[in-house]
């Protein structure tokens, strides 16, 4: 049996890194729902055939103590093993859950280090561009409230970042002037 092939050790490495993603004052001993289906899509767990995002929260709650708003390693190994028969039809238990295990291991989450990355000029000084989804949230901390002027220090009006999209379509004319 090919049980056991799975390197564990690059299986919670990745549920670590999985599990402190976007979260500073994570510890990697727990993962968030969210970052749970940030893997599951990543690492091919989700497929949208046998296993749906509808499947991955539905196994997180299951999976995760009552009251609990994360989960464990080990929660999250049983997730995986609940998500492996319907990810690998035909596959046995252990197979699919093996299998499953080979998706996860020895990956990260994307877009780690795509700020530093960025260089040079404008990027740099708004903070790189991917920072800029949802509405605005470098204005926010972690808990909502806003920063206020620190988190919207360096963005310039002419940008054409901000101004509640009233300047929507003026972008291109200021950037070719």
């Amino acid at each position: 049996s090919m049980a056991g092939s799975t390197d564990m050790a690059a299986l919670q490495a990745s549920f670590r890194k999985f599990a402190i993603y976007g979260d500073t004052k994570a510890t990697g001993q727990e993962m968030t729902g969210k970052n749970w289906a940030k893997l599951c899509k990543e690492c091919k767990v989700m497929d949208g055939k046998g296993v749906t995002g509808t499947d991955v929260d539905i196994v997180f709650s299951k999976v995760k103590g009552k009251t609990a708003r994360v989960i464990s390693y080990e929660e999250f190994k049983k997730a995986l093993e609940e998500l492996a028969p319907k990810r690998f039809k035909g596959k046995n238990k252990e197979e699919a859950f093996e299998s499953i295990c080979q998706l996860v291991a020895g990956k990260e989450p994307t877009n780690v280090g795509v700020t530093k990355a960025a260089t040079g000029g404008a990027v740099d000084r708004l903070g790189g561009t991917t920072k800029y989804t949802g509405s605005h949230k470098e204005r926010f901390d972690e808990s909502g409230k806003g920063k206020g002027k620190s988190g919207r220090e360096n963005i310039v009006d002419t940008s054409g970042y901000v101004g509640a999209y009233k300047n929507a379509g003026t972008y291109d004319a200021k950037v070719k002037k």
